[in-house]
């Protein structure tokens, strides 16, 4: 094949979520050259969909409330969420970096609710946080305001997206620096775009699994790229579930509705098809626990069946009134009402679903990651700020605060020569890989590497996609997408396989003890020379920045 066009930039930016338009829109305004490349439309990523708000400590308050919370009390919130597998130093950068991020945000036009009696924004409280510092746009409608601000800043900009380009694979210089991007435009022709530095900001792998709260993009395609480039990922084994995803069927597949945490912040709690509430008992913050703590109590109560239903449970919100509902929650409310229920009458049917990414490509949190001119931000990244499990709403904000940071680190390593050069000739090779069957795949998946873990069921689950896995060219944005869950899927199930014991969004039934003697660790891993998944020396986590 031949590349059909060329195009050059200072620094391509793939993704256009949270994490992808600020990085971008921060190194234009820093002088860069910037393009950014989506394999859909701009606004398909999955930012739109967030719906509870930003986790942010601002000084907006007027009243004594502003003097509940804190910076430290943040800090402590995530690395309890994170159970044991944080970097402190990362979290602490991240959580005191939010409330200039916000306000760069409002600035751009962001318009966030605000508080009833004048006292600044509204916020409310989310699982695993101990104060209201969750502020929040339209409601329940959060990432679909940051989404529209910063698109909206971008084509007042000028901002350069190619939209429904697929990225296949990274250019690399003779050193192994990263040179720029091979990619497949609407038409299928190869397209050749230069450049020294490359953010990954592609979000998550909820496809994976036969439910998720994912888009259809969430393909772990960022993952596969700086994998294939070299880099190293690490705590791919935490995938969270959240607790509230829209039951509408036993045969739902794809991205279902979520059901915002922020209605159990406002009250409502989860009870099973008895009526017996479901976290009484469980946790200290009852139904606002984290999200880890909810999901595997769900599934646990799922699997004694309480009248007669194994498949979901119910979250009651009935206490609120019908239009204060309506107006604290409009995009829940639409979502109910579609599947057939009034949540002031009924108590709404959920179920956990794949959610979030807590691992990824192990990178600082200013993006750089092991490979020279690749950097990763946002929920494809592996910073440290997770750990084992997410706190609720952090991730917004890791977007962007890292986001900006990753934009004043390119601008740094160009000014200091630190990239590579430019790249003569390019044969236009796409890579072949191998490529899963995606129902099988998303079934094993969801069998046997969800919730609950067991090694005999990792073991069934590697079988199985070894069986259904044929190498190909990737020709295709379909086929760089299965490719892209085979890669991730297999990697995910060596580190789940590795890691014998119960920690965050990873549970192992016949492990079910947290064991901080061997595993207060991350289980770092990367492609051999011969593109194999080895796992490698958790030093590898260190000096990346």
């Amino acid at each position: 094949m031949t590349i059909r066009w060329e195009a050059d930039a200072d620094v391509l930016v793939v993704g256009t979520g949270v994490a992808g338009l600020t990085a971008a829109l921060h190194a234009q305004r820093l002088g860069l050259r910037v393009l950014v490349v989506t394999k859909g439309a701009a606004e398909d990523g999955n930012t739109r969909w967030a719906q509870g708000g930003v986790a942010v400590v601002l000084d907006d308050r007027t009243s004594e409330a502003a003097a509940v919370d804190s910076v430290d009390r943040h800090v402590t919130d995530t690395t309890a969420a994170g159970a044991g597998l944080c970097d402190e130093s990362a979290v602490r950068g991240v959580i005191g970096a939010g409330p200039a991020a916000v306000t760069d945000l409002i600035a751009l036009g962001a318009r966030f609710d605000a508080a009833a009696d004048g006292s600044g924004l509204a916020r409310t409280r989310e699982g695993g946080h101990s104060a209201f510092r969750v502020i929040h746009a339209g409601g329940d409608a959060t990432g679909a305001e940051v989404s529209r601000a910063l698109l909206a800043a971008g084509r007042d900009g000028g901002l350069a997206i190619l939209e429904h380009h697929v990225a296949v694979e990274t250019l690399r210089t003779p050193t192994g620096a990263v040179a720029g991007l091979l990619v497949l435009d609407p038409d299928g022709a190869i397209g050749l775009l230069r450049a020294p530095a490359v953010v990954l900001a592609t979000g998550g792998v909820g496809q994976l699994y036969q439910a998720t709260s994912n888009p259809d993009g969430a393909t772990g395609d960022g993952l596969a790229l700086a994998l294939r480039a070299g880099a190293v990922v690490s705590d791919l084994e935490f995938v969270q579930f959240h607790p509230t995803v829209l039951y509408t069927g036993p045969a739902a597949r794809g991205r279902r509705p979520l059901i915002t945490e922020a209605v159990r912040g406002e009250g409502a709690v989860l009870i099973d098809a008895s009526g017996s509430r479901v976290m009484t008992g469980v946790h200290p913050m009852a139904d606002l626990a984290p999200r880890d703590v909810v999901s595997a109590a769900i599934t646990r109560r799922l699997a004694e069946a309480p009248g007669g239903v194994d498949d979901h449970v119910f979250l009651d919100a009935t206490h609120l009134a019908g239009p204060a509902f309506r107006r604290r929650f409009p995009t829940v409310f639409a979502a109910a009402q579609a599947a057939g229920v009034d949540p002031a009458v009924d108590p709404i049917p959920v179920a956990p679903a794949a959610h979030f990414a807590c691992g990824g490509i192990v990178a600082s949190t200013a993006g750089r990651t092991g490979v020279v001119g690749l950097y990763a931000v946002g929920e494809v990244a592996r910073t440290g700020l997770h750990g084992a499990n997410r706190l609720a709403s952090n991730s917004l904000l890791e977007g962007l605060v890292t986001g900006r940071t990753v934009a004043e680190a390119v601008a740094a390593d160009l000014a200091a020569c630190l990239l590579g050069g430019p790249t003569g000739s390019v044969d236009a090779v796409l890579p072949a890989e191998a490529v899963a069957d995606r129902p099988v795949l998303q079934r094993a998946m969801s069998r046997h590497a969800a919730i609950g873990r067991d090694d005999a069921g990792l073991v069934e689950a590697a079988a199985t996609l070894d069986a259904c896995s044929v190498v190909r060219p990737l020709r295709t944005p379909e086929l760089v997408a299965d490719a892209a869950l085979a890669l991730v899927a297999r990697l995910l199930l060596l580190a789940a396989t590795r890691r014998t014991e119960s920690r965050g969004c990873h549970v192992r039934h016949d492990h079910p003890e947290r064991d901080d003697r061997r595993w207060l660790r991350s289980l770092p891993a990367r492609l051999d020379v011969a593109g194999l998944p080895i796992l490698v020396d958790p030093i590898s986590l260190k000096g990346v920045a």
